[in-house]
């Protein structure tokens, strides 16, 4: 029992430390400014996963997403059963 609990305290230590990604905040957006790298990335949200080159840049992509109609559904997924 005492050898699994002294296994186990470094796999703990390890996946929190895995698990720890960046400090900062996120902004309304989901996203923050990345000081390391430079540029402006967003983690949650419309935006997540994608890196702008500023949050303005940003702001455009999110504008242009809204104006996008949403994606029709199939004509096949449409069909009524009587």
């Amino acid at each position: 029992m005492k050898g699994r609990l002294i296994l186990s305290i470094p796999l703990v230590v390890l996946v929190a430390s895995l698990a720890y990604g960046h400090g900062g905040g996120l902004d309304s957006l989901g996203c923050h400014n990345d000081r390391k790298n430079g540029g402006y990335h967003c983690h949650r949200g419309p935006l997540a996963g994608q890196s702008f080159s500023s949050k303005a840049e940003a702001l455009k992509e999110l504008e242009k997403q809204k104006q996008q109609p949403p994606a029709s559904k199939s004509e096949g997924s449409q069909k009524q059963t009587k």
